[in-house]
């Protein structure tokens, strides 16, 4: 079920949710390969952090490639401390759903999750997906590092110019250092594989992502 009442802007400060300091959750085995999803990760592993809509949905678009150890959803960009799926869709956290990948960068480069994230959505819809609307479902990438900074950026010019021909809009995506990530309750963990025929629409613009963008090679194992 997805929730209606959201807003369409950011909260005022004086609107947001205080939360709690305690995490709403540590999520156990990964549904779908049984490894931890909060950690320990492998050593010399990285974590890329995305916003695309509903991270159901988003979250299964990184199963596929060869190299990414595990993945988690949840809520990151806002205000609220350990919000709650529920108080998230109100609009008043100020948090987008998130999902972490967490990855062998020897195997899968972060320009191919990149390639991933900028396909699977459409970044040019503001605070919304679709008929999924409010702060929550906004585009963003939060970045691990200048590195991952900086081919954020790379693809999203690239990217742009892309859409442009295809004759759709200007880019909305937020593109920030990372802050902190709040794991999202254990239901929402790989949902789509839990409930296989659960909605969660990918709304892909189905533009390609040239590989000249990229700062280190696309790889991928498959």
């Amino acid at each position: 079920m997805r929730f209606p009442f959201s807003q369409p802007s950011m909260p005022r400060p004086e609107a947001v949710l205080p939360g709690r300091a305690e995490p709403i959750t540590i999520p156990g085995a990964h549904f779908v390969n049984g490894r931890p999803i909060a950690g320990p990760y492998p050593q010399g592993y990285e974590i890329a952090e995305f916003a695309l809509g509903c991270y159901w949905g988003a979250e299964k678009s990184f199963w596929p490639l060869g190299g990414v150890w595990v993945t988690a959803v949840g809520f990151e960009g806002g205000a609220t401390p350990n919000p709650t799926y529920r108080e998230s869709c109100t609009g008043r956290t100020g948090h987008a759903e998130t999902v972490r990948v967490v990855f062998d960068p020897a195997v899968v480069s972060y320009e191919t999750l990149l390639k991933v994230f900028w396909e699977q959505h459409d970044p040019t819809q503001g605070m919304r997906q679709g008929n999924d609307r409010g702060t929550q479902y906004r585009s963003a990438v939060f970045a691990h590092g200048p590195a991952q900074l900086a081919a954020a950026l790379a693809a999203r010019d690239a990217y742009q110019r892309e859409l442009a021909k295809a004759g759709l809009g200007a880019i909305t995506t937020e593109i920030m250092p990372a802050g902190e990530f709040f794991f999202a309750e254990e239901e929402h963990q790989q949902y789509l594989a839990k409930v296989p025929n659960g909605y969660c629409p990918i709304h892909a613009t189905g533009v390609e992502l040239p590989a000249g963008f990229a700062l280190t090679p696309l790889r991928v194992v498959e």
